[in-house]
């Protein structure tokens, strides 16, 4: 059973930045892709990015592209979100995710994805 704690989250005011963490553990963590949901209020949850096993292929939702890099380090067993010029429609919990079944790329369908964490919270003030 693979544990996956997200941190990071915090307020911010548009414009700044943010950097997310998602510690594994549990897993053979450098055989899964890894992805980053989000969950507005009143909203359903939403893919932001995703990432191989090996960190070589990326994929960003259009909402997000340019801002948001996505990155792992297996030797630390843990997947980044960096997030820049943050929007205030960017405020949500942001969740974290493990597909023990993929490794050369990386869904954005969150039924494929079998690990989550708990969520961090991300709020940015305008």
């Amino acid at each position: 059973q693979v544990h996956l704690v997200e941190s990071g989250g915090g307020r911010v005011q548009s414009g700044g930045s943010l950097r997310l963490s998602c510690a594994a553990s549990g897993g053979p963590f450098s055989s899964y892709a890894m992805g980053w949901f989000r969950q507005a209020p009143g909203k359903e949850r939403e893919f932001v990015a995703g990432v191989s096993w090996s960190g070589g292929n990326t994929y960003y939702a259009d909402s997000v592209k340019g801002r948001f890099t996505i990155s792992r380090d297996n030797a630390k067993n843990t997947v980044y979100l960096q997030m820049n010029s943050l929007k205030p429609e960017d405020t949500a919990v942001y969740y974290c995710a493990a597909d023990r079944d993929r490794r050369l790329t990386a869904s954005s369908m969150q039924s494929t994805y079998d690990y989550w964490g708990q969520g961090t919270q991300v709020t940015v003030s305008s």
